[in-house]
């Protein structure tokens, strides 16, 4: 590492803690049960959010149209829910019983727009300087400086909007967001502007810039890679209301409700029943087929279960070679086989449907044919059971 490039960590690193340490606040971060009501029949309804305090990335999460904007707009003021509550960090941002409602200018947020926002007709660093405007004249132009310098903007300060690629809009956006020293940040679908190469290196500069913010952060997306990229927690919703929120990858792996699964896309989903529970494992049967899954006190014998199988966790092979960890042996034919990207998803007849993710050299190895015959071999850990009365 030259001597340049470690100057500039330094730096950053000082930009950061100089900037922002101010804004950490240990204990609760946000926490939100209200309603933002449109019409006598549409409406976005929060039963409850709750978010650790200190630094971390909460995603909202869900198709378009699944209410995670409002839900943004509303913590931001911009929104003004009709029930219910919002608090920040202990103090109270809207309370419509009590007729409380913040302003956004006091609620001190920082909000980054879908598509940036930035004006058209400023330079980057009078776009930045926009966002300083509540501070003393005197510390104006340092955060600014501060502010280019932490994103790497040096050399386009005197540059306007229409002369910067898509990547240094999203670095301009976020500068501003963040240069008036906001105690939140919100990020409305920060990638959805850019082409999809675009999108995949900007998914790693964003987690890394938010990880060197450290500050409270929600973030809005219905893509699916950049909620495991850039999230530590997930709020999945849909048709306006809050289905489950947790850690990121605990909600992937183990939605609570067959509308969570579908939301995070679980690519295989069977309903079936459990024939006995022993040791911690559920033996079921899935239209004939024998399955073994790690289970938890909630599923008892002659219970009604949906299986839930993620696509990364199915391995296929030619032949059955010992694995010991895999109980569950299931032998099929392939019936389609989808690219998507770089890999290939592997539809398998195995008495009922079953997908595998698999990378295209992968394929070719096993030599991957329709009407093919394959092993699948999928871990108990890796089958999850939602209860048939949970998933109504």
């Amino acid at each position: 590492m030259d001597v340049a490039t470690r100057e500039g960590q330094v730096m950053n690193r000082e930009v950061a803690n100089d900037s922002l340490t101010a804004q950490q606040v240990p204990g609760e971060g946000v926490r939100a049960a209200f309603t933002r009501r449109f019409s006598p029949t549409s409406a976005v309804s929060v039963k409850e959010l709750v978010t650790p305090g200190g630094a971390g990335v909460t995603v909202l999460f869900g198709a378009s149209g699944s209410g995670k904007t409002t839900v943004l707009r509303c913590l931001a003021g911009l929104e003004r829910p009709d029930e219910g509550t919002i608090r920040f960090q202990g103090s109270v941002w809207s309370d419509a019983r009590r007729g409380v409602f913040m302003a956004p200018q006091k609620r001190r947020v920082g909000f980054v727009p879908q598509d940036y926002a930035l004006f058209p007709h400023l330079t980057v660093e009078r776009n930045i300087s926009y966002g300083t405007h509540d501070l003393p004249a005197g510390q104006r132009q340092k955060q600014v400086t501060k502010m280019v310098a932490w994103l790497g903007l040096e050399g386009l300060e005197k540059r306007f909007p229409h002369e910067l690629s898509g990547g240094q809009q999203q670095r301009v956006s976020l500068a501003r967001a963040v240069a008036c020293r906001p105690r939140l940040l919100l990020l409305d679908e920060p990638l959805s502007a850019l082409d999809a190469p675009a999108r995949g290196r900007l998914r790693v500069e964003l987690r890394q810039l938010l990880i060197a913010l450290g500050m409270p952060t929600f973030l809005v997306t219905h893509d699916r890679d950049e909620a495991l990229s850039l999230g530590d927690q997930l709020v999945v919703m849909d048709c306006g209301l809050v289905l489950q929120q947790g850690p990121v990858q605990e909600v992937f792996s183990r939605p609570s409700s067959i509308a969570v699964a579908g939301a995070v896309a679980v690519e295989t989903v069977q309903r079936g029943r459990v024939v006995a529970v022993e040791a911690g494992l559920a033996h079921l049967e899935v239209n004939g087929v024998g399955l073994t899954s790690v289970c938890g006190p909630e599923i008892h014998s002659g219970d009604t279960v949906f299986a839930c199988v993620r696509a990364e966790d199915v391995v296929l092979i030619k032949e059955d070679r010992v694995m010991a960890s895999a109980r569950n042996r299931l032998v099929g034919k392939v019936s389609g086989m989808d690219k998507d990207g770089f890999m290939v998803r592997v539809h398998i007849e195995c008495g009922f449907s079953l997908t595998a993710l698999l990378t295209q050299q992968a394929c070719a190895e096993l030599n991957l044919t329709v009407n093919g015959d394959i092993l699948a071999l999928i871990k108990a850990p890796q089958i999850h059971l939602i209860p048939h009365a949970e998933s109504r």
